[in-house]
């Protein structure tokens, strides 16, 4: 069973990593980058998504980690 996805979503005065559903971020990064890479490892790790977040709040990239189906449809 897949893991939560895992969200990169911007801070006052960061980014941070937030499981979907949590209360709390998951952890803090003073850089967009810094805060992707952690969320691709908690995601690999569960076999689930990474959603990146702009500044605006918005969706702008999703990436999965093995929770896609084989071989892709379409």
């Amino acid at each position: 069973m897949a893991g939560k996805n895992q969200h990169v979503v911007p801070r006052e005065d960061g980014w941070a990593v937030r499981g979907e559903g949590n209360e709390r971020d998951t952890s803090h990064h003073r850089t967009q980058a810094d805060a992707e890479r952690a969320a691709r490892d908690i995601a690999i790790n569960q076999q689930s998504e990474v959603l990146i977040h702009g500044e605006n709040g918005r969706i702008r990239e999703r990436n999965s980690y093995g929770n896609d189906p084989f071989p892709p449809k379409g």
